[in-house]
């Protein structure tokens, strides 16, 4: 089931550079804004409760206008230049698109 409407970007990620990543976030603030998306959280890894995933040092978590938002935040040729610094400024990466739900009914069906 596709649902439409906004999604969550979360972003975790350990710092392998600093300054390459200094570039990127310099300037991706205000190009996720113009591109409809809004930073909602950012964080510094404290602890792990529970799971299997290996703990990344940095979270962000990002709504975006739509799934289409998203994708031309990713694909605008003219932030070609941006998106690299990212890449070369972290490693061990996850970034996964979450929908926005109301609640969890469309789960629990």
């Amino acid at each position: 089931m596709k649902i439409s409407g906004p999604v969550y970007a979360l972003n975790l990620f350990d710092v392998s550079n600093k300054e390459e990543y200094l570039a990127y976030s310099k300037r991706s603030t205000k190009e996720v804004q113009a591109h409809g998306g809004r930073v909602i959280a950012l964080g510094k890894f404290r602890e792990s409760v529970l799971g299997d995933i290996t703990p990344r040092s940095v979270l962000i978590l990002v709504e975006w206008e739509s799934r289409e938002a998203f994708e031309q935040y990713c694909n605008d040729p003219v932030l070609k230049d941006l998106h690299p610094h990212r890449v070369n400024g972290t490693s061990n990466y996850v970034w996964q698109l979450f929908d926005k739900l109301s609640d969890l009914k469309p789960i629990l069906k």
